[in-house]
């Protein structure tokens, strides 16, 4: 099986999430959570008006998804 089989099935960052997630789950408990920890990603939206922040608004928060 050739090195590039992947390309057929999945774009780069797809193969590189799977990877990733592959190498996490292999850790040991506690260099796995720090691990996961490094992944979760937050993204926050501030609107600007006259050079002035508004409000931070959290767009994918954690505590929506539960």
């Amino acid at each position: 099986m050739s090195s590039a089989t992947w390309r057929n099935f999945f774009t780069y960052n797809k193969y590189a999430q799977i990877t990733a997630r592959a190498v996490r789950q292999s850790l040991k408990e506690s260099e796995r959570v720090v691990a996961e920890k490094r992944g979760t990603t937050a993204l926050k939206y501030q609107q600007w008006e006259n050079g002035v922040g508004g409000p931070q608004v959290l767009l994918n928060s954690e505590e929506g998804k539960k």
